[in-house]
């Protein structure tokens, strides 16, 4: 707690000192490395759908790029939000990695890739594991929109946005070829990864394509905890993509994406619910897409249109095996998701822009199940976690537009999605629905000062009931599922009053938001019922909550080479219908990190801290991953350092300094012990 109010300190007062330094403008003589000037001025996509400087836009968004990743040596992309101010992360195992945004996660907020929807049919309620299907070292960087993207993007973002966006294939006057060689290990034989990249940069054509192979060993938690056996797994992981010049106004970028992890454990299933085995085996994602880029040369308000075809595919296989039973019950699920995206990009004025579209999406479902006597050697196929072959298409037309009038900007968007959900359901016969949801957001920010933006927006949201909430019939975590097929969209309206600010030493911004959340999804116990052990439970548009919050994000450049940066976070939500806490909601959290470069040298301490969480809804309390009484608070410290010579790099991480044993709200694993991560690249 100690570290937490020294955030409060250093954060909230950020406020007066921007307009102190706004009064006062920094002479332009001050030299400052130009690696601390991009907080506000970097370019972001995802509010948008276009590139918007993050001063200007009227959102709570953030980027983490692919410097910051490299130089923490975060493990996976999950493990990379880490450093996303308004992040915090869940993990039920070492393979996983949920994040909340503004206190929501799973099929509760949207994930892309690369433009392209990740999240599909069979997204869970609550935390999953799906984020980790991204190769960390195919990424350029994340961004991060916080209570935002229905609009943009369609059903799933009531909490917000998160998109990975891979790394891109880059154009050169003249044919250029590159590469990177890595090797990272860890202490205690928690990591051991090889990684290898090759680019061709041409006029005509460029490319880019990387290969990954990684073991990681069970996590090493501190103080007692030591090693959480089972909790490692290997991965292999493949990523091309490819720019080709059609004409002077026209591009096409094709792209393949291929992660594949077995065998990662369930630690917490082993540990606390009579498991011998519990894994997900395989755990599989690939994407290929083809992109269309045309410039359309200023014919009347039209500039840009792009076409986007994709397909995707996501496995998930389960393993499990009880203590003392001969059967081993494996299931399976498959989805293929079939994209098509259509956007183009207008001027109608000095004043006006637009950006409008269609987007398509059709993910069908096959799901199975066997469960096999070992004493005998008997299969014996069974109902899948969902109803095999059930299929979930989505059809939906978005139109934004931003009109800028002197130092006022606004903004205003709508989408409508409709929804064809078939099933077959072996208990109920077949099963088609059609919902659909209109939604619209409206901001309006106002320059203040050279370098200070306040604003206040609104917008709605809605997620549509998928495949998984509407017919799943198995074990989910610590419960069993029966379908309901009369379930209706979720809906959010959200409320937000927001400031920013970026000088030459100091940019920071602030942000004050309410969440009203209606029919929401949630799990309902029938009475006493059990099955196979389990409570029995069924999905229910039953309950109406709200949350809100506060985030607040700095960071101060100093000297020539200095930085400091704080974040602070908080959330407070309540179920209006149950009149208890909302479930889920994460603590105070926050984190403080100096850095300093002195030429090819980096340094950097870092304390990342939490505080408890006691307030618990019932089902918190019914959480075997929650301790009784709360998750106490915690805090780290961090030690990063590096350096480049020529064309080799070497990057070390002390992590968790004083071997602080501690979890993360609702996380079925604890983290990071006392360890050491090194890496060492070549580049040419």
């Amino acid at each position: 707690m100690r570290t937490l109010f020294l955030y409060l300190l250093l954060t909230l007062p950020g406020i007066a000192v921007s307009q102190v330094i706004q009064a006062q403008p920094v002479s332009d003589s001050t030299a400052i490395d130009s690696t601390y000037l991009g907080m506000l001025s970097e370019l972001l996509v995802t509010a948008r759908r276009s590139a918007t400087p993050r001063l200007e836009s009227p959102e709570a968004i953030g980027a983490v790029s692919v410097t910051t990743i490299r130089r923490h040596q975060y493990r996976s992309s999950p493990e990379a939000l880490a450093a996303a101010s308004g992040v915090f992360l869940q993990k039920t195992n070492h393979g996983g990695g949920s994040p909340f945004l503004r206190g929501l996660t799973g099929n509760q907020t949207l994930l892309l890739i690369d433009g392209i929807r990740l999240s599909n049919a069979t997204f869970r309620y609550g935390p999953n594991q799906y984020f980790n299907t991204i190769d960390v070292f195919s990424l350029d960087r994340i961004e991060v929109l916080r209570g935002n993207g229905s609009v943009q993007y369609g059903s799933d973002a009531l909490g917000g946005t998160i998109q990975a966006f891979s790394h891109d294939a880059v154009l050169a006057a003249t044919p250029t070829w590159g590469g990177t060689v890595l090797l990272r290990g860890a202490t205690q034989g928690m990591e051991q990864s090889a990684h290898g990249r090759l680019n061709f940069s041409s006029s005509r054509i460029a490319a880019t394509g990387g290969l990954s192979y990684r073991h990681f060993g069970d996590l090493v938690g501190g103080d007692s905890t030591g090693r959480q056996s089972p909790s490692g797994y290997p991965e292999f992981d493949v990523d091309v993509k490819a720019r080709f010049v059609l004409s002077p106004s026209t591009q096409l970028v094709a792209a393949h994406q291929q992660v594949h992890q077995w065998q990662v454990p369930v630690f917490h299933k082993i540990q606390l619910e009579n498991f011998a085995e519990n894994a997900f085996d395989p755990q599989r994602r690939q994407l290929s897409y083809a992109r269309l880029e045309q410039a359309l040369q200023r014919q009347g308000p039209w500039r840009s249109f792009s076409l986007t075809a994709s397909v995707q595919e996501t496995e998930e296989g389960r393993r499990s095996q009880k203590n003392g039973s001969s059967v081993l019950r494996y299931e399976n699920d498959k989805v293929r998701s079939l994209g098509l995206i259509a956007q183009i990009n207008s001027v109608f004025s000095r004043y006006w822009t637009a950006n409008s579209g269609i987007d398509v999406y059709h993910d069908r479902v096959r799901s199975s199940r066997t469960d096999t006597d070992q004493s005998t050697g008997i299969a014996n196929p069974k109902r899948g976690l969902y109803p095999d072959g059930s299929t979930m298409t989505s059809f939906s037309v978005f139109t934004l537009h931003e009109a800028a009038v002197q130092d006022w900007r606004f903004t205003a968007g709508a989408r409508w999605n409709g929804f064809d959900i078939s099933a077959r359901d072996e208990a109920i016969g077949a099963v088609r629905l059609h919902p659909s949801a209109l939604v619209g957001n409206l901001s309006v920010l106002r320059k203040t000062g050279p370098n200070a933006r306040v604003f206040a927006a609104f917008n709605s949201a809605f997620r549509a009931p998928n495949i998984d909430d509407l017919g799943t019939l198995g074990i989910v975590d610590f419960r069993f599922e029966t379908p309901n097929y009369a379930l209706q969209p979720e809906h959010s309206f959200q409320y937000q009053l927001g400031y920013k600010y970026s000088g030459k030493t100091v940019q920071g911004e602030l942000y004050l938001y309410r969440s009203e959340l209606r029919d929401l999804i949630t799990r309902i116990r029938q009475d006493t019922q059990t099955r196979q052990g389990y409570p029995l439970y069924q999905k229910e548009n039953a309950e109406r909550a709200y949350i809100q919050g506060v985030e607040s994000n700095w960071r101060y450049a100093f000297r020539q080479r200095w930085t400091l940066q704080g974040s602070l976070t908080y959330a407070y939500g309540q179920n209006l219908t149950q009149r208890e806490p909302m479930r889920r909601i994460p603590p105070l959290f926050g984190r403080l990190a100096l850095d300093y470069q002195p030429g090819p040298w980096s340094f950097g301490l870092e304390t990342q801290a939490a505080g408890a969480q006691r307030r618990l809804a019932k089902g918190d309390t019914e959480d075997n991953r929650i301790p009784k009484g709360g998750t106490p608070g915690w805090a780290l410290l961090n030690l990063y350092a590096g350096v480049t010579w020529k064309h080799v790099s070497v990057r070390l991480s002390a992590l968790n300094l004083w071997n602080t044993d501690y979890r993360t709200h609702g996380s079925g694993v604890n983290g990071y012990g006392r360890s050491v991560f090194v890496t060492v690249s070549a580049q040419w």
